[in-house]
């Protein structure tokens, strides 16, 4: 099982660098950056570099963890200028890019910069479009599509992907569209969730499989939940009872190793861990943090 750091989008390249090289040093498996132009907030003046830009950037400095987005918007950019980009940085990276994508769904950034949001029907079927784009500029010398969204005219894209198969991973978990569209089209999948929500869903993707002759096999899953590691049981009674979003693990060295071996034994293939409750910047309790998970707990199944 491998285990997988989410930085705070809104900090610097530097801390980012910085976070980067800790988390490749203390031996976990990647670091994934969203993709987002400012905050989801009627305050959007916060900072907020761009997720590919940074991307390329610590894949040069960064030499051995997988590097992905989790997940690009689709309707930010044409997916044949997408797949040019994650082409290039995955050269950069010598081969360790997952391209992330989802349908897109902040509102705000659309708004704001006049990007076409359109309903969740019609950005679902965008993203699948887009799927079929990106899958035939990877695998085809010269590429042809013609969907309601998006056309190709003997489009080239050279130099291909430095990996043979660069993966694509779908975000989200809408079980009628979202999970048919991973089934059809994705190497990889992530949702956010405990292991409840993920063995529900990842059933309804193994159906989607069955229903399209397709090997749930070939699929790598991957989850994300907040992480608070406590030695304070009410506190973490509280977070694991929480209803709000997102999910959240809690508890215990000794408790969150039973929750981690608890993914492992449902099918998950990756646990993503964001830094979003750890503080700010390279505070020392956000490293020593992350380390106790790596060292301690993640090695259950590591």
């Amino acid at each position: 099982m491998r285990f997988s750091f989410w930085p705070q989008p809104n900090q610097s390249f530097d801390v980012m660098k910085q976070l980067g090289n800790h988390v490749e040093q203390s031996g976990w498996d990647g670091i994934w950056l969203a993709d987002h132009f400012m905050p989801n907030a009627e305050d959007t003046s916060a900072p907020l570099p761009e997720a590919w830009t940074t991307l390329a950037a610590l894949a040069a400095s960064i030499p051995r963890i997988r590097l992905g987005t989790l997940v690009t918007g689709n309707t930010y950019r044409h997916p044949a200028v997408l797949a040019k980009m994650a082409a290039t940085v995955d050269h950069i990276s010598d081969g360790r890019l997952v391209l992330g994508l989802g349908s897109g769904w902040q509102e705000n950034e659309h708004q704001k910069y006049g990007i076409e949001f359109d309903t969740v029907a019609g950005r679902l079927q965008r993203l699948e479009e887009a799927c079929q784009v990106i899958k035939s500029l990877f695998n085809e010398e010269s590429a042809n599509f013609k969907g309601k969204y998006y056309a190709l005219n003997d489009a080239p894209l050279v130099p291909k992907p430095k990996q043979d198969t660069l993966p694509l991973l779908i975000g989200g978990g809408g079980e009628k569209v979202t999970l048919r569209i991973t089934a059809q089209y994705a190497d990889e999948w992530n949702v956010w969730g405990n292991v409840e929500l993920l063995t529900q869903k990842m059933a309804v993707l193994d159906q989607h499989c069955e229903t399209l002759g397709r090997d749930p096999a070939e699929i790598q899953r991957s989850a994300v939940a907040l992480l608070f590691v406590t030695e304070d049981e009410a506190f973490a009674k509280k977070m694991r009872d929480s209803t709000d979003k997102p999910p959240k693990i809690a508890g215990t060295v000794s408790e969150l190793r039973d929750v981690i071996a608890g993914y492992a034994d449902a099918g998950v293939n990756e646990l993503i861990v964001p830094d979003f409750t750890l503080g700010p910047d390279c505070n020392q309790k956000k490293l020593d943090t992350l380390d106790l998970f790596i060292e301690d707990i993640a090695s259950v199944v590591k």
